[in-house]
């Protein structure tokens, strides 16, 4: 393979990616389909998997929308029993968000029909192959973050 150059690398990493990308997400939204969740709300449900409760305002700038549009996202998953409303005991007017068993449980399956993907997509790399892409994706998200 010939050399290229930083802009022909660049246009073929961003159009490889793309291309992945696209196909990883169009094969997760059959299956966040079946179980009748957008991938915001599932964004959403994963942040508070980590966090375990958050803020409105703390989930509204982790998905960089605005607050008025996290409280539709939040309410479609308070009416669909994936989350609760808490007040602060603090400060009232803040309203935490929390999981609750039904939406801990579809996080759950959701992070295991990820893990399947991801390890059906990666299975066409030998195990030295993975790990050098993991290795070099860390090296990445560590060159973002600095």
């Amino acid at each position: 393979m010939s050399s290229l150059s930083a802009p022909e690398f660049a246009d073929k990493v961003s159009e490889t990616m793309a291309v992945i990308y696209k196909e990883f997400m169009k094969q997760q939204a059959s299956e966040f389909y079946k179980l009748k969740v957008t991938v915001p709300q599932l964004a959403i449900l994963e942040f508070l998997h980590r966090a375990g409760e958050a803020s409105m305002s703390d989930m509204a700038h982790n998905m960089n929308v605005t607050t008025a549009a996290m409280t539709g996202i939040i309410d479609r998953l308070v009416r669909d029993g994936y989350v609760v409303r808490l007040h602060d005991e603090q400060d009232r007017r803040v309203i935490r968000i929390k999981l609750t068993a039904k939406g801990n449980s579809i996080v759950k399956s959701i992070i295991e029909k990820k893990r399947h993907l991801t390890t059906r997509i990666f299975s066409t790399l030998s195990h030295s192959e993975r790990e050098e892409y993991l290795k070099i994706l860390n090296r990445i998200r560590e060159g973002l973050s600095s």
